[in-house]
Formats: structure tokens, C-alpha cells, sequence
């Protein structure tokens, strides 16, 4: 016989939807699950189904009192095809909760998207540019995972004044995420005295590092990367093959267990390379330990849930917890749902998370160290919590709003 387990792990494989999954399941409320299972990120793609099928066993596979039915969607992180994913999800599969995007640029594209079909309540994946919520916002768009500046709380003043990098050289793709992601690590390095002389943007896909590595200044004390997914493997395995000797500081993607579990030599540029985010693999609290074991039940699963299988299963699971408040009544155009989900409170496996006005999460972030386990596995090693980073990093928020869009130039060290 096949059980409801087998059978959502079906219909998440194979992109199963209504009228053919609906013959197992006679009541259902339909979840749309968009990530990248395509292009340099799809290995981050795939983590992020692990993380979202997580919580729907977690729940036993229902959400207010119906079975729920997984209908896949597919990027390749471009704006373009999140958008066709998240049309095809709504249009054509008639999904009224749609959980992701994965990647930056992405979820700026989707959120503009939501603002065409109010009746649907778009929950971000892990996708993490600023201006997702911050700027120009969706009533319909929730991110319960929070963005890429606030993933970097602590880091800038770490590196400054434990490791004392005084000038640091940036690395990082050229689209939304990084953006934000070298917005948060500036911020706070730039304020305690450091000096960013050289900033190298590439683009999703790029496989020849040699004139970037070869642009980094010598006298930099450090060099920032964040890249993620094949992205990082190439960059990484290239500063090792040209006998790069300046010390990393990772970007959250680029220390990640979907680059951490690599083939190669990236240990030994790897090691020791402080970085901040919003999961630690060496967290020893309850919910953690038994979010890790819930998700080495997943096929193919990392020694430990990357960034990316957490925020899906947090998002599923802020879903899920909605669903059930309002009894699987989404009757009334998912009004219900959605003040369900703006006023939900939950405990997390990286702790307590809450939206502010914006529906942006409010949560704890880790400050790490990658080190190498008893295993002789790569893992991130927590060194500090900051608890509950909001969107304005604790900044008023005019006078963090007055410091504009992230972008290729902004911040700077002036």
C-alpha cells in the first residue's frame, strides 16, 4: 500500500497536481512550491523541497483539517522564470498559497508578480534581496526568513575587531542577494574603521575567475565572498589553484552545506573563515538537534540542513500554522489566512520569529566559524547569537531608510 508519506514525496518529485493527486486525496488544500531546480543553484533548489517536505511531515502531510498536495514549480534564479513558475503555480495549477522563491532577483520579480492576484498568499523560500519587503511592498508577500543584511548582523564588527582585517576586497554575484549581502557586512565593518578598496560583481553562472582573482589588491587583509551554489565552487577551487593566501570571510551562501559538502580542495581555504547567518550546524539547542535529525530523513539530505532547507521549512511551517488557525479556509480570498499569518508567533528551530509592519521577519542570527567535525565534515561553528535582528538592523528607521537601495556602489567606506 502506499502511504501519504510516499505520496507526497510524489507529487513533490514529479510535479503531481490535481486531478491525479486529488484521486488519493479527497479533501486537500493545495501549496505551491517554487525553487530552483535548474541552473548553478539547483543543488540549492533541492535542499529547499527537503527543508519544505520537513515541516509537511512534521504535520503529519495535513494543514487545517485537509491533506495538503505539493505542486512543484521551476526557476532557474533568473526574475524571468520564477515569474512563468509562479503564473503557471496560480493560472494553470490554481494554487492559492504559493511558498518561495530561492534566489534574490527572484523574489523581487514574484513579489511585483503578487501584487496581480490579491486572492493568493505568496510566503518567500529563502529568497533574501532587501528590497523584497522593505521597499515598495506586497500585502500578500510574507518572509518569515528574514533578508541578507540582517543574516550579516555581527559579522562586520567580528572581523574587525577579533580578527583585525582593517582593508577587505569584496567578491560577490551581481544581482539583488549580494547586494545585500555586502550592504550587511559593510554597514557595520565600514563603522568600526574598515576600508572596502575593491568590490568584483559577476554574474549567476560565471566559470572563469581568473582576471577577478587576479583584480583582488595584494595589501587587502581579507577578501569577502558571497557567492553561492557551483558559483562558490568555482571561485573557491580557483583562489586555491592561483595560491591565494589572503584569509575569506563568508557570505552566508558561500559557507553553506550546499558548498561545505563539495568535492575538492575547498577545505583549505575553507577553514577558518568567519561568517554569520541564519542557522549554525553546531547549535546545540533542542529544536535544532531535532530539526537536523527530522531532516536527515529527507532523501539525499547534508550532513546538516543548509540555509536554504531552513527557510523553506520555516515558511512551510508558518503556512501550515495559519492553515490550521483558520481551519483550511482560504473561502474568502485568503483574507483570514493572511491576518493569521501576519500576527503568527513561532518557536523556530533557530528560535522565535515574528513580522514586522512590512510582513518581514523578525529573528536570531549566528555568527560562525567553518570548522571541521569529529567526521572530518566541513560545519559551520556558532560563536554568537544576535538575537532578534530586524529589517533596520536596530537602526531608526528613517535614518536607515535615508541610507537608500542597496546597489553595486551602495554602501560605501566614505
Amino acid at each position: 500500500m502506499i502511504n501519504k508519506r510516499t505520496l507526497l514525496a510524489l507529487a513533490l518529485a514529479t510535479g503531481l497536481t490535481a486531478p491525479a493527486f486529488a484521486v488519493a486525496q479527497a479533501e486537500s488544500v493545495k501549496i505551491g512550491l517554487l525553487a530552483t531546480f535548474e541552473g548553478a543553484f539547483a543543488v540549492l533548489g533541492e535542499d529547499s523541497a527537503r527543508g519544505a517536505m520537513t515541516a509537511v511531515e512534521e504535520f503529519d502531510g495535513t494543514a487545517g483539517g485537509k491533506d495538503i498536495e505539493i505542486v512543484r514549480g521551476s526557476s532557474d534564479a533568473s526574475p524571468d522564470s520564477a515569474v512563468r513558475a509562479a503564473r503557471k503555480l496560480v493560472e494553470q495549477d490554481g494554487v492559492k498559497i504559493l511558498v518561495g522563491p530561492l534566489s534574490g532577483d527572484e523574489g523581487i520579480a514574484v513579489k511585483d508578480f503578487a501584487k496581480t492576484h490579491p486572492d493568493v498568499t505568496f510566503i518567500n523560500g529563502s529568497s533574501a534581496a532587501q528590497d523584497t519587503t522593505l521597499r515598495d511592498p506586497a500585502e500578500n508577500f510574507f518572509r518569515f526568513s528574514t533578508d541578507g543584511a540582517q543574516w550579516m548582523a555581527g559579522l562586520g564588527e567580528y572581523v574587525y575587531d577579533e580578527k583585525g582585517y582593517r582593508s577587505v576586497a569584496t567578491v560577490a554575484e551581481d544581482y539583488s542577494f549580494p547586494y545585500t549581502q555586502v550592504f550587511g557586512f559593510m554597514a557595520a565593518f565600514c563603522k568600526a574603521g574598515g576600508k572596502v578598496p575593491s568590490k568584483s560583481w559577476v554574474p549567476i553562472g560565471n566559470k572563469d575567475y581568473s582576471s577577478v582573482i587576479a583584480a583582488i589588491p595584494d595589501e587587502v587583509d581579507a577578501i569577502y565572498v558571497a557567492l553561492g551554489g557551483a558559483d562558490a565552487v568555482n571561485f573557491l577551487s580557483q583562489y586555491n589553484d592561483a595560491g591565494g593566501q589572503a584569509p575569506l570571510i563568508g557570505g552566508s551562501i558561500t559557507v553553506d552545506q550546499t558548498v561545505l559538502t563539495a568535492k575538492g580542495k575547498l577545505r583549505d581555504v575553507l577553514i577558518g573563515t568567519p561568517a554569520a547567518g541564519p542557522t549554525a550546524d553546531t547549535n546545540d539547542d533542542p529544536a535544532w538537534t531535532k530539526f537536523v535529525e527530522d531532516y536527515k530523513k529527507q532523501e539525499g539530505a547534508f550532513p546538516s540542513p543548509s540555509l536554504f532547507a531552513h527557510a523553506y521549512y520555516v515558511g512551510m511551517k508558518a503556512a501550515i500554522l495559519a492553515l490550521n488557525e483558520v481551519e483550511g479556509d482560504l473561502s474568502d480570498g485568503g483574507e483570514k489566512f493572511r491576518a493569521a499569518l501576519a500576527d503568527l508567533e513561532f518557536e523556530t528551530p533557530t528560535g522565535m520569529v515574528s513580522l514586522d509592519e512590512n510582513r518581514n521577519a523578525i529573528a536570531d542570527i549566528y555568527l560562525t566559524e567553518v570548522t571541521e567535525n569529529e567526521n572530518g565534515e566541513l560545519v559551520n561553528k556558532l560563536i554568537k547569537t544576535t538575537p532578534q535582528v530586524n529589517q533596520t538592523l536596530g537602526i531608526d528607521r528613517d535614518e536607515f531608510m535615508a541610507l537608500g537601495a542597496v546597489s553595486r556602489d551602495n554602501p560605501s567606506c566614505e
